[in-house]
């Protein structure tokens, strides 16, 4: 589940685990202040209601959404990274890490609309080119432009 609201919100992992089952449960957009930038941004989560409602079924609202063992508090950004390198390791992957959620995102999203701008926004970085280069899509872009580019 952690995966799954990685991949379709852009949070980042310490923003993931500080989510409560309240803040998600019923709603198709709630807001956050992230903890890196201390700004607000609104999370739209509408598109996993179905899985979201799942998970949370017979969860208390003010529990965290991806609680430790001990109930009381939320999963460390170190365990979220094991857990995603044993599911690399298990896909036979060495190239995933805490980033790869929020990278996925923007990559994925860039590729179906095209628009920086908005990607820059929702990652609230200060530039254009950080976005581009933060989601590895400058390369991708070169790659195409040489695949029908022919002299002579």
């Amino acid at each position: 589940m952690i995966f799954l609201i990685g991949i379709n919100t852009g949070l980042r992992v310490n923003d993931l685990v500080q989510l409560k089952v309240g803040d998600v449960k019923n709603k198709d957009v709630f807001s956050i202040r992230e903890g890196k930038t201390n700004k607000k941004r609104e999370i739209n989560v509408g598109m996993l209601q179905k899985e979201i409602e799942r998970f949370t079924e017979g969860k208390r609202p003010d529990e965290f959404l991806f609680q430790s063992q001990k109930g009381t508090s939320p999963i460390t950004t170190t365990q979220v990274y094991r857990i995603l390198d044993d599911a690399a390791d298990f896909m036979g992957r060495d190239d995933v890490g805490t980033h790869t959620m929020r990278k996925t995102f923007g990559y994925h999203h860039y590729k179906q609309f095209k628009d920086v701008a908005i990607l820059q926004e929702i990652f609230n970085h200060a530039a254009p080119s950080i976005t581009r280069r933060y989601i590895g899509i400058r390369q991708d872009e070169i790659n195409e432009s040489l695949n029908d580019f022919r002299l002579g």
